[in-house]
C-alpha cells in the first residue's frame, strides 16, 4: 500500500509546472517588451506621441502578457 503512494507521488513530481502553451506566450510575451524599447530607439523628438505614450503602454502589456503566461493553468 506504501508503494502505491510512492509512485503517485513520483509522478506528481516528475510532471512539469510550464506546458508548452506557456512557454510560448512567454516568448511573445519577451518579444512584445522588445518591440517596445524598440519603439523607443531614435534621435526624434524626446516628446513624441511614440516615445512617450505609444511605447510604454506596449512594455507594460508585454509584462502584463508575461504575468499572464505565467499564471496560465
Amino acid at each position: 500500500m506504501a508503494e502505491k503512494k510512492s509512485t503517485s507521488a513520483n509522478q506528481d513530481n516528475n510532471e512539469m509546472v510550464f506546458t508548452k502553451k506557456n512557454y510560448q506566450l512567454l516568448l511573445i510575451s519577451i518579444a512584445i517588451v522588445v518591440v517596445g524599447f524598440i519603439l523607443m530607439i531614435g534621435t526624434t523628438d524626446i516628446y513624441d506621441f511614440r516615445k512617450t505614450l505609444l511605447a510604454p503602454m506596449v512594455v507594460l502589456f508585454g509584462f502584463a502578457f508575461g504575468v499572464y503566461a505565467i499564471l496560465k493553468k
